[in-house]
């Protein structure tokens, strides 16, 4: 049983996996299972280059990130877990007993659950069909899909971030919007106590 479950490797999912990461230390963290499924070859990232994203040098190629993020990842956070040859297929259930099989048959089970997944279409996760609309912020020519949510929130303990979540497909508004999924579990798992997570060269 993971305690929350990122699915998808990009932009907005390893964003949200570095900063619960990160959270490590804190006491409402400690020991909490954290996976993100890290399957990229459909990556909107992949033909990428980026000259106008802040803090990242100017021609900087999607492709590298991905991988970068995930070296990152495992450096400094090694206690995520990532699962780099799945794929989910479909999701059920609900808060703190969601139910997600893999394009291999396999089952995995999580508290909650976070989409990171790009807004192609077709939707490709079975089960969530009454949530995909069509792209509110994208032209209508895209044939775009998102999620339908409140401030990230589909159903209480499902959440979606990045492009899927409704925002348009910049990587500083997607890289954003994960780290917003994070803090908002980090201050649920915080009893709603407001979360940010800083580092300090002080400290």
């Amino acid at each position: 049983m993971f305690d929350v479950l990122i699915i998808g490797g990009g932009v907005s999912g390893m964003s949200c996996a570095l900063l619960l990461g990160s959270a490590q230390h804190k006491p409402f963290a400690a020991n909490k299972k954290i996976g993100v499924i890290t399957h990229q070859k459909a990556s909107s990232l992949q033909n990428a280059v980026f000259n106008n994203a802040y803090g990242i040098p100017a021609g900087t190629t999607g492709a590298s990130l991905l991988a970068e993020s995930k070296t990152h990842l495992a450096a400094v956070y090694p206690h995520v877990i990532q699962l780099e040859t799945l794929k989910i297929t479909a999701i059920s259930g609900e808060l703190n007993q969601f139910t997600l099989t893999t394009h291999t048959g396999e089952i995995l089970e999580s508290r909650r659950v976070v989409i990171a997944i790009g807004a192609g279409n077709p939707f490709p996760i079975a089960g969530l069909e009454s949530y995909v609309i069509p792209h509110q912020k994208a032209h209508p020519d895209k044939n775009r899909l998102q999620l339908r949510n409140t401030d990230h929130v589909v159903k209480p303990g499902l959440y979606v971030c990045g492009t899927l979540a409704g925002w348009r497909s910049q990587l500083p508004i997607a890289a954003g919007s994960g780290a917003s999924v994070a803090t908002d579990i980090l201050t649920e798992w915080n009893d709603g106590i407001p979360v940010q997570v800083h580092d300090s060269v002080n400290r």
